[in-house]
């Protein structure tokens, strides 16, 4: 029989896993919660990769588009969308089988709870069932194989120390902007903005925000002495351009931005019509009175959706276990140097259901879409076209 396959989110991963389902002749439907493909993508358009073209165009999307963007240039995330993904998702191969506007609010296998058939050929063989918000209203659909390529971009992690909110950090949850900002809307960012996080985000907009004259950041760093995610002899020179930017800026080389180093915030608070934060810093306490706060401090997956399904996350990462294994165990921290797995570390304890993708990663932050390409290869090599219930090897 040919299996039924569900893929969850239409993002770069999502639609080369569709393309993988077309090629191998299996039907499939995708279900994306924004009202376009590639949603997330497109909310940090103005934003350019670190990656050039050849490092994000799979080897089945330059099949099916002949003339997909090639070379060693820089896209911003709009042109990735609008360049590739959008082509995509309208090849024939994909028409009528992308649902948009559709949000998975969680999966099950159908009538068996969590805990039961562990292990079993009857809990393999039973359908996945879905339950969906559409623009009428819920629904439910079924599957024999699920690939969760959701990402991570709508899960961002919260500002407070240790990784939970800090006190007042819920009550202003509107006024927390959780996302890349633009700051070619400079009238946006006129005053003080008090800017959480250290990684490739919180760079590029340290970076952005400082150059606008209108603009004072204070930047709160939790390294005591951070290295900036630094590769020798980095061989994107996009990325070795941010880690420079920032040593200079915590150098003092702009006199808007300050670096607070080990520091975190503890606390905030309104007063008037702007925002106060409570920080603890190397050098002691601290308060910065801001207009806007900017929080930065990554993005993790949304668990929940699998929460009745057996799935072994890692204690530490929040990653598949098996992958998570495989991934703390390789030398290699850059994205470019990561392990090809295999099959087997990307399987779960539950038969047919594999996360792939950003998410797939967990907290780890060294994922690159060629990596989520080359997933795609292992698992549909991994099935073959006769049964859903043989996969290859076995």
């Amino acid at each position: 029989m040919q299996p039924h396959v569900a893929i969850l989110g239409a993002g770069p991963v999502g639609l080369d896993a569709a393309l993988a389902c077309a090629d191998a002749g299996w039907p499939f439907t995708v279900y994306e919660a924004g009202d376009t493909v590639a949603a997330h993508v497109r909310a940090w358009g103005h934003v350019r990769l670190f990656t050039p073209w050849d490092l994000n165009v799979s080897r089945r999307m330059r099949t099916h588009l002949p003339h997909a963007p090639h070379g060693g240039d820089w896209p911003t995330a709009a042109e990735l969308a609008t360049r590739l993904l959008d082509p995509v998702a309208a090849l024939p191969a994909l028409q009528g089988r992308i649902r948009l506007s559709t949000r998975i609010a969680g999966i099950a296998r159908t009538g068996l709870l969590k805990h039961e058939e562990i292990g079993t050929d009857t809990r393999a063989a039973a359908p996945f069932t879905l339950l969906l918000d559409t623009p009428d209203g819920e629904d439910t659909a079924e599957a024999d194989l699920v690939l969760d390529c959701t990402g991570t971009y709508s899960h961002p992690n919260t500002l407070g120390p240790g990784g939970i909110p800090a006190p007042g950090e819920r009550v202003l949850a509107e006024r927390i902007t959780r996302t890349l900002p633009d700051a070619g809307d400079t009238g946006r960012w006129a005053g003080t903005v008090l800017l959480v996080g250290a990684g490739k985000s919180a760079q590029t907009a340290a970076r952005d925000l400082a150059a606008l004259p209108g603009t004072r950041v204070e930047w709160v760093v939790r390294s005591p002495a951070p290295g900036w995610g630094a590769v020798p002899d980095d061989t994107l020179p996009g990325r070795q351009h941010l880690v420079d930017t920032s040593r200079a800026l915590a150098d003092g080389a702009n006199d808007r931005l300050t670096v607070h180093t080990g520091a975190h915030v503890q606390a905030l608070s309104t007063v008037g019509d702007r925002v106060r934060a409570f920080l603890t810093t190397a050098g002691g306490p601290r308060e910065i009175v801001c207009d806007h706060v900017v929080a930065l401090t990554g993005y993790t997956g949304d668990a929940s959706l699998y929460r009745q399904l057996q799935v072994h996350e890692c204690y530490a990462t929040g990653a598949p276990m098996n992958l998570s294994a495989a991934l703390l165990g390789s030398a290699g921290g850059d994205c470019l140097a990561q392990p090809s797995v295999g099959i087997e570390a990307l399987r779960n304890p539950e038969p047919h259901f594999f996360i792939l993708g950003a998410k797939s990663y967990g907290r780890l932050n060294t994922f690159l879409l060629r990596t989520g390409y080359e997933q795609i290869d292992q698992l549909s090599a991994a099935y073959t076209e006769e049964s859903l219930l043989l996969p290859a090897g076995t």
